[in-house]
C-alpha cells in the first residue's frame, strides 16, 4: 500500500477581525455554521482543513483561523434567507425579538433576522412590514458580551433565576 500520507491542517486558533492582516483563503459560513469547537471545514476553494477548538466559539465575519501550517482562513458571512424588519415602532419589535431570544442584527432604519414564519407572523400582527432578502447575516452578540450560548447562564451577574 504505497500511498502518499495526507497530512490534515488543524485550526487551532482563532484571529479576530482587524487583529490580523495578509492574505488567506475564504472561507464562507452562514450563522450556524460559524458556531462550531471541532469541524471538518472546506475553504471556498476546496482547501479541506480540521476546526479543533478549545471551547465552542461564534466566528465572525471578518476573523481568520490559522492552521498548523500558518496558513490563514478568512471566515466569512455567507448570504442566507433573512427578514427585513421595518415600522413605525422597531424599538418595540426589537423588544418582541429579543424576548424570544431570536439572533437580530440591527441597522439604524432596520432590523434583520434569519427568515422564520412563526417570528415574521408575530412581527406582523405587531405591525412590522417585512421583506424576504438573501444576505449575510451578521446579529448583534450576547449580553455580557460573550457573544452565543448555549445556556442562559450569566456567570456573576446582578440576577439570578
Amino acid at each position: 500500500m504505497g500511498g502518499q500520507v495526507q497530512v490534515r491542517r488543524v485550526a487551532q486558533t482563532v484571529l479576530k477581525a482587524g487583529s490580523w492582516k495578509g492574505t488567506a483563503l475564504i472561507c464562507s459560513l452562514d450563522y450556524d455554521a460559524r458556531f462550531l469547537r471541532r469541524k471538518t471545514l472546506a475553504s471556498d476553494d476546496g482547501t479541506s482543513f480540521l476546526v479543533d477548538l478549545p471551547h465552542t466559539t461564534s466566528l465572525e465575519h471578518g476573523d481568520a483561523l490559522r492552521l498548523s501550517d500558518d496558513t490563514l482562513v478568512q471566515i466569512v458571512a455567507a448570504p442566507e434567507p433573512v427578514l427585513h424588519v421595518g415600522g413605525p415602532n422597531l424599538t418595540q419589535l426589537a423588544w418582541h425579538i429579543g424576548n424570544r431570544h431570536t439572533p437580530c442584527q440591527i441597522l439604524p432604519d432596520m432590523l434583520v433576522i434569519r427568515d422564520d414564519a412563526v417570528i415574521g407572523h408575530m412581527l406582523e400582527h405587531l405591525g412590522a412590514r417585512l421583506t424576504h432578502a438573501v444576505q449575510p447575516f451578521t446579529p448583534e452578540g450576547g449580553a455580557y458580551g460573550h457573544g452565543r450560548t448555549h445556556s442562559h447562564a450569566h456567570g456573576a451577574t446582578a440576577h439570578d433565576h
